[in-house]
């Protein structure tokens, strides 16, 4: 069984609560197994750096992102002042609900990320993943969930969402304008870890 299908938190995994002015999300965060990823957005989030941040893309059945400071896309960096390299595992999958770090290529992460909305999936994509070689439990869940494979190994996922489907809802469902910003702020108000 694939971390991101259970709902436990078993040991190696962090509790975090992302509150937000439309409600709150609980995650589950996978420390053991991307931990250089978790850490950035762990030390982050204790002191307080996401506080009154607004997600600034907005994709309905897609995603939402945020985690940039200027409330532009464009900034944001990560604990260490660089950017730092993807944690890839055949473990972690783009499912509904994934949390996953926005990049702007290869290994260059900072402090932006989006949680993934889409929940579903036509069988013909399902058919070309088996094609592509995903494995039998990713498909499963792609199957169950929806989600966004085309970026898989593109992108860090390195939480999954626990509760507040309702909140990712209200969320994805809000009007935007140019560029996928809400046209009324949505923010961070904090997150809370453990």
């Amino acid at each position: 069984m694939l971390p991101q299908l259970t709902k436990e938190i078993k040991d190696g995994e962090i509790k975090v609560v992302i509150k937000t002015t439309l409600g709150d999300m609980t995650f589950k965060l996978f420390e053991k197994d991307i931990p250089k990823t978790v850490e950035n957005f762990i030390t982050h989030a204790k002191n307080g750096y996401y506080n009154g941040i607004i997600f600034h893309r907005v994709i309905k059945d897609f995603m939402i992102q945020g985690g940039d400071p200027t409330g532009t896309g464009m900034g944001g960096e990560s604990i260490w002042g660089e950017s730092f390299e993807d944690e890839f595992s055949m473990d972690y999958f783009h499912f509904y609900g994934a949390l996953s770090m926005a990049n702007a290529g290869p290994s260059t992460n900072g402090s932006q990320f989006f949680i993934v909305q889409n929940n579903h999936l036509d069988s013909r994509t399902l058919s070309a993943l088996e094609a592509g070689g995903w494995p039998e439990g990713a498909i499963k869940g792609y199957a169950e969930l929806g989600g966004t494979p085309h970026l898989d190994h593109r992108h860090t996922v390195f939480g999954q969402l626990l509760e507040g489907v309702e909140t990712l809802e209200k969320i994805a469902a809000v009007e935007t304008g140019a560029q996928d910003k809400p046209k009324e702020d949505v923010s961070i108000v904090e997150i809370i870890v453990g």
